[in-house]
């Protein structure tokens, strides 16, 4: 369970290495970008399932729960 609460926030924070949307943290990731990557298909890797997490946090609307794990 400490693993999962820990890739949660890992997840939460990791700064998005590419793209339009390059050093932002993947909670912070407009939810169109999101869904373009759903539909593109994510990256292969950890970044890929990071990626993928957000997308469904955001699809249920739960980033703002989260909110309080980003740190600065």
């Amino acid at each position: 369970m400490v693993s999962d609460q820990q890739s949660l926030i890992n997840a939460v924070n990791q700064v998005m290495p590419f793209g339009k949307y390059a050093g932002r943290k993947l909670l912070q990731l407009p939810e169109p970008y999101l869904v373009w990557f759903h539909g593109k298909g994510f990256p292969e890797g950890k970044l890929g399932e990071q990626l993928a997490l957000m997308y469904e946090i955001k699809l249920n609307g739960l980033e703002k729960m989260l909110e309080p794990l980003l740190k600065s």
